[in-house]
């Protein structure tokens, strides 16, 4: 099964990456999560570490695009087949970092993306 990274995960349920999480195993899909805080988001671990997780296929930003600088190597190592950049995170330096390593980008909504079966 595909698995989908979730970068800037919160453990407020108001904030879009808690959100995401918890839509996206209702949609059965496998969830890993990074983010500032450890804890639990529905059975899923929030690491705190860039953990090299293996078979990402998608990475979700929920981070503004000064924030995401230190991820750049991080990502691109995982070599996921797309990022998702949320509204927020929209960062033109790092879709051409991303399109030169043959990583897709997609500026959207990912929970517009998983209600219009587009995900």
């Amino acid at each position: 099964m595909a698995k989908t990274l979730v970068i800037g995960a919160s453990l407020n349920r108001d904030r879009y990456s808690n959100l995401i999480i918890r839509r996206l195993l209702r949609y059965g899909e496998e969830v890993v999560a990074l983010g500032l805080r450890e804890g639990e988001i529905d059975g899923i671990s929030i690491d705190t570490e860039m953990v090299p997780y293996p078979e990402v296929d998608t990475v979700t930003l929920y981070l503004n695009p000064l924030r995401q600088k230190q991820y750049y190597e991080y990502i691109c190592s995982l070599a996921p087949r797309r990022v998702i950049f949320n509204p927020g995170t929209e960062n033109p330096e790092f879709y051409e970092i991303l399109e030169e390593k043959g990583i897709a980008v997609n500026v959207a909504c990912n929970l517009v993306l998983l209600s219009t079966n587009q995900y």
